[in-house]
């Protein structure tokens, strides 16, 4: 309930004569909306000159702002203007029909609704208004007191729904606690027997542990007296050690003088030999020979440069590639290289022509150095077109077709005289079983690779 509004209800000549007048009753909010509402609707009917100064802009509003925005401007013009107050309650009470004639007749239907004659009755004023305005407080406050009871009604049977969904989601979750409770009682019993177990377990891993730490003191004993023994033993073979460097040291020496003498007695055997190999030449008057016994072989059992076939590599020895070098520097030697041999084992990846050309390059080289005669024989199952010069001091021949270079070596071999160094380079085990008889020095392919992987 708001506070009442100060509405004059006394006729305008009562107000201007007598100062006493009679308190506004208190208006039920529903009624006194109803009363700005009704007054707000009337408003734009009448004449211009009949409405209040304060409420003509209030009547221009659009009619669903008119008692929102200027509702206080008409309950206060309502409250201080009678004659307005007449105005609007005449237009009211026309506009509500029967309804407005029987509130002027000071009756209220027993249909209508309460708020509506309280609102109509305050407009208009008649006999016995305040009455109506009473009834219809009473009536609103019944009303507003049944809603009230009605709320508090469905409230408690709301409540008394929730305690009762409370009870049973109570008695739900009880018996989930008391499954839980079982299960974890079953729990724990297991954990108990798990822990007596773990127990049981630690106490013998204790046992074990204790077992083992004895055994490993034991173990240490032993290592420390196996460490010392060791180190005494070390100490031992460290003598002995230098006992031995020194007496290998005295055998170097001693080494080194014998091999003194030897060279001495070589030296002066070489000498001998050298003087009497010169008194027999010019004994018997030989000189300069243009043709070596290897050009003999050549002319009757070789080709020239002019139609190699590259041969298939045979089995491979393996030679100190310090021992070519040293045949190489005796006087006079004859190098007879079996070419396919050697450019198979270590030139493979290229064609045969730039196999040739690569290992007579070589040779020309070696024989440069050397100044020894060098041979190189190629099996020659086919015409080879295009061959450059060969370098000084090297030979090049193919064998005849039919013919194989082993054969052709075989034949140079046999051809130089005895006692002149022949050195046969062939990783071809009969080539080398070969050569050796005629007193000939087999070397492997190898050798000759590493000597030209130095030029």
């Amino acid at each position: 309930m708001s506070a009442p509004l100060p509405f004059d209800d006394r006729p305008d000549e009562e107000a201007a004569v007598d100062a006493d007048f009679v308190p506004e009753p208190v208006l039920p909010e529903p009624v006194r909306q109803r009363i700005t509402a009704l007054a707000a609707a009337s408003l734009p009917g009448l004449p211009a000159d009949e409405i209040p100064v304060a409420l003509r802009r209030v009547a221009r509003f659009a009619p669903n702002r008119r008692a929102r925005l200027g509702g206080r401007e008409i309950a206060a013009q309502l409250a201080s203007d009678p004659l307005f107050r007449q105005r609007i309650g005449a237009r009211v009470m026309t506009e509500a029909g029967d309804l407005g004639a029987a509130v002027t007749d000071g009756m209220a239907p027993a249909a209508a609704d309460p708020v509506e004659v309280a609102a109509l009755a305050y407009l208009g004023r008649p006999e016995g208004w305040r009455d109506l305005i009473d009834q219809a407080g009473e009536a609103v406050r019944a009303e507003a007191d049944s809603a009230a009871v009605a709320g508090q009604v469905r409230d408690a049977e709301h409540r008394a729904a929730r305690a009762e969904h409370d009870r049973a989601v109570a008695r739900v979750e009880a018996d989930k606690l008391r499954d839980e409770l079982a299960r974890v009682r079953e729990e724990l019993g297991q954990l108990r027997e798990e822990y007596r177990a773990t127990g049981k377990a630690l106490r013998e891993a204790q046992a074990a542990q204790k077992r083992a730490s004895d055994l490993l003191a034991t173990e240490k004993g032993r290592a420390s007296r196996i460490a010392a023994d060791h180190e005494a033993e070390v100490r031992r073979l460290k003598t002995r050690l230098a006992d031995a460097e020194a007496a290998a040291a005295t055998g170097k020496q001693q080494a080194k003088d014998a091999r003194a003498v030897d060279d001495a007695r070589l030296w002066l055997l070489l000498e001998t030999i050298g003087q009497a190999a010169s008194g027999l030449r010019r004994e018997l008057a030989l000189g300069p020979q243009d043709r070596l016994p290897a050009d003999f072989v050549a002319d009757t059992s070789a080709d020239r440069p002019g139609s190699p076939e590259r041969s298939r590599a045979r089995a491979q020895d393996t030679d100190d590639p310090g021992r070519l070098d040293q045949l190489l520097a005796l006087p006079r030697a004859h190098l007879i290289v079996d070419g396919y041999n050697v450019t198979k084992r270590g030139f493979a990846e290229m064609s045969l022509e730039q196999q040739r050309k690569r290992l007579i390059t070589g040779l020309g080289g070696i024989a440069a150095q050397t100044g020894d005669e060098i041979t190189v024989v190629f099996d020659g199952a086919e015409r080879v077109h295009g061959l450059p010069p060969a370098p000084r001091g090297v030979r090049v021949l193919f064998s005849h077709k039919g013919d194989t270079a082993d054969e052709l070596i075989r034949q140079l071999v046999r051809a130089e005289p005895p006692g002149r160094p022949i050195v046969v380079v062939s990783s071809d085990r009969e080539v080398a079983d070969g050569v050796r008889r005629h007193g000939a020095y087999p070397m492997g392919a190898d050798s000759l690779l590493r000597r030209l992987a130095r030029s």
